[in-house]
């Protein structure tokens, strides 16, 4: 044991004894508690206000700002995450990372696993462990709970230009529970793959630990693949260095010999392009998904982005989206085809430290007049929010 003199004097004095200096020792090197020093703790508390404009009731025919959250304030949801600092660039470095959502938009995800029933405002968003083996520039695994590969816009609200999500978010799954392995081939160029549990309904799409039942059988077309490909432009293309373009695609596994219905199938292609002006940025997100309501059935959205930085701590980002789908895609619960337009400005006000502060205007049309939007049987709903996040 190496004291130095201040401690050896402490000890000489009987201040302290040789004991305890033995016991502090082995307690620093104890695997827990090196475990515990390389965790981070991360989250957020997400708050809102939602106000429908011109009428007194709520909105049907939209997701996450529908029924329950107009014309008051609301909880959306509490995030609480664990993880062991990122993987290094050690041959054999392991992690970990657990999510953990707890209010009324974890139930909107429905994540937990068929034994759990009801999942009474909780919900596991991620919860995988993270390994990195040595091979070539280093290929780095996920096993358990992860994010879907695919899509623009993401669960956790903050990380979105806007704060109401794109007809698009609603097509992809958010999370699969499986084995995903990410390699960079190039600084420009990244590849995911991966292998999860199988749909176990088409209404259940984040399911943990969900399985397609055959009988007792095994049989790989239970299983999803996933797959994604990402080009980033390097510092030679000028002020388009840091461009995204993003392509992906899930087999859903959903099993036309189990279940009867075609397999869900989902296409995705997205971009980011910064412009010359450095304040203005552009995106770009296509989403088209096949049998994910009944076989046969489609689904597809097409949206816009736009995100200026008036000043250090003003930004306006607004969207403009058009949809299309069989009938009942959207939450459309009529007999015709779905064909919706939106379009969203937010304004977003960096005033406090850690927090998130927007103010979000957003209208819905429907094109086809089948008059989605209730109570009253209309084909535009106007509403303004109020979104308040703090990260930390």
């Amino acid at each position: 044991m190496n004291m130095n003199r201040w401690t050896s004097a402490l000890v000489s004095a009987g201040v302290v004894s040789t004991a305890a200096l033995l016991q502090a020792e082995e307690a620093a090197q104890h695997p827990v508690v090196s475990a515990l020093q390389s965790t981070t703790l991360s989250g957020y508390v997400n708050t809102s206000a939602i106000v429908r404009i011109g009428e007194d009731s709520a909105v049907y025919g939209r997701s996450y700002d529908g029924v329950d959250k107009h014309n008051g304030f609301n909880l959306d949801v509490v995030s609480l995450a664990l993880e062991k600092k990122p993987l290094d660039e050690s041959e054999w470095s392991a992690g970990y990372r657990a999510q953990l959502l707890f209010g009324p938009d974890a139930n909107l995800l429905g994540s937990l696993s068929p034994l759990a029933g009801s999942t009474g405002d909780f919900a596991l968003k991620n919860a995988y462990v993270s390994l990195r083996a040595p091979l070539g520039r280093g290929l780095k695994l996920k096993m358990g709970v992860w994010d879907t590969i695919m899509g623009y816009e993401v669960f956790d609200a903050g990380n979105n230009p806007n704060y109401s999500r794109s007809f698009g978010f609603y097509l992809e799954p958010i999370i699969h529970t499986g084995l995903l392995a990410t390699y960079d081939f190039a600084d420009w160029l990244r590849v995911n793959a991966g292998v999860a549990n199988g749909i176990e309904d088409r209404a259940a799409f984040n399911k943990i630990n969900s399985r397609v039942d055959r009988g007792g059988s095994w049989d790989f077309k239970e299983l999803s693949y996933v797959g994604s490909v990402a080009l980033t432009a390097p510092e030679s293309l000028g002020f388009l260095q840091g461009a995204t373009i993003y392509g992906g695609i899930m087999y859903g596994g959903f099993g036309q010999d189990a279940l009867g219905g075609n397999d869900i199938i989902n296409y995705y292609a997205g971009a980011t392009l910064p412009t010359p002006a450095k304040a203005v940025t552009l995106g770009a997100a296509y989403d088209y998904q096949a049998n994910g309501l009944f076989d046969n059935s489609y689904a597809n959205a097409v949206a816009g982005y736009l995100s200026f930085q008036l000043t250090e701590k003003l930004k306006f980002n607004a969207r403009g989206e058009y949809a299309t789908g069989s009938p009942g895609a959207f939450g459309t619960a009529t007999g015709e085809r779905a064909e919706l337009l939106g379009v969203t400005g937010t304004l977003d006000y960096a005033l406090w430290a850690q927090a998130i502060t927007r103010l979000e205007c957003r209208w819905d049309h429907d094109l086809s007049n089948n008059k989605i939007y209730g109570p009253n049987d209309k084909n535009d709903a106007v509403s303004l929010a109020l979104n308040v996040i703090f990260k930390y």
